[in-house]
């Protein structure tokens, strides 16, 4: 089944305006179908915060449908929040110390932003590192997106992410690698994934330590990406949970931070995403920005609106198929008591008998 709102996160009322099939608690338990409790280990920045959260929650509920996902956000210390934000998380967000006492099926980690040049530097570090070591003994796999796959490989594997000369920004075309892996069976074996980050870590330094690659782009690098294990750590360097708009909101922000001078060059178009009517009128608001930081006219409205029926999405479909064998195999290898990571006679270092 769907998603259970077993909580009052505005999150499920949002899912369920765009469209999507939210189960009342009350109807969840009267249905004798079994619940996978996944946790979202939440780290974005305020303005990504609950966008982060319905962008995985709509990827988990678009999963197997004869079963009842309770997804339980909660997040660490060491992330700077506004009043606003931490009342939301204080209202809605699990403590830590919940989430091990009840336990989980499986635990996806979102990315964060960094404010040194070292990740171990970084005031998060510890309380996340501290998850992931509980995570790995008591949940079955563990799924890190972006600056989240960054931290885990260097805290575990000792690879340390590289600077890009320019910011790998844009729509990349990835092919599958290892068409045997269950986490990509049966989906496109080319297929789009955005991408945001400045850093990388380099499919050649994941091999050497026996990360298997399944889907990288000669673009973009590595996408997709497993633990030497196959199975217990999950890796990607893109970010396939972004709605259509979630590149389009980036190229804003920086858009407007050029506008206050907070950097010094006008943003580059994310690459492969707008096409050319979308590029003209950008075009065009980029004259007026730069005319009115001279002459101190008031800033017209950044078009978004003009360019909305201009934005496609390539990666959805092949998102939630990778989503959807990821929660199948951890419906087929954890423990009906979700303190315990897998049923007996499954092999933690080799999960899927691979």
């Amino acid at each position: 089944m769907p998603l259970v709102a077993h909580t009052n996160l505005p999150t499920f009322q949002r899912l369920r305006e765009e469209g999507e099939e939210i189960v009342d608690p009350e109807r969840a338990s009267h249905q004798d179908i079994r619940e996978i409790h996944i946790g979202l280990l939440n780290m974005m920045p305020d303005a990504a915060l609950e966008a982060t959260e319905r962008q995985f929650f709509r990827l988990v509920g678009a999963c197997n449908q004869i079963v009842q996902f309770h997804v339980h956000p909660f997040t660490v210390e060491g992330l700077s929040r506004s009043p606003q934000a931490q009342a939301h998380i204080d209202q809605y967000y699990e403590p830590f110390e919940k989430i091990k006492r009840d336990g989980l099926d499986a635990l996806i980690i979102s990315g964060a932003n960094v404010t040194h040049p070292s990740l171990p530097e970084e005031a998060f570090w510890q309380p996340l590192t501290e998850v992931f070591s509980w995570a790995m003994e008591n949940v079955t796999s563990i799924l890190c997106s972006c600056l989240a796959t960054h931290a885990i490989i260097q805290y575990r594997y000792g690879i340390a992410r590289t600077r890009l000369p320019a910011k790998r920004w844009g729509v990349f075309s990835h092919k599958v690698t290892d068409r045997t892996h269950p986490l990509v069976a049966e989906i496109n074996t080319r297929f789009d994934v955005p991408h945001s980050r400045f850093n990388e870590i380099f499919q050649r330094d994941m091999e050497r330590h026996g990360l298997k690659i399944l889907a990288a782009s000669k673009e973009a690098g590595v996408h997709l990406a497993v633990s030497e294990d196959g199975f217990r750590i999950i890796f990607f360097q893109g970010h396939p949970e972004y709605d259509d708009i979630s590149l389009l909101k980036e190229y804003k922000r920086e858009v407007m931070r050029f506008y206050r001078a907070e950097i010094a060059d006008y943003p580059p178009f994310p690459e492969n995403y707008f096409n050319d009517t979308a590029q003209r009128i950008f075009a065009g608001y980029e004259q007026h920005v730069r005319t009115t930081r001279q002459t101190g006219e008031k800033l017209l409205e950044f078009p978004e609106n003009q360019v909305l029926e201009h934005l496609d999405n390539t990666w959805r479909d092949t998102a939630k198929a990778v989503f959807n064998n990821w929660i199948g195999k951890i419906y087929q290898l954890t423990n009906q008591d979700r303190r315990l990571p897998f049923m007996e006679g499954i092999d933690p270092n080799n999960p899927l008998g691979l």
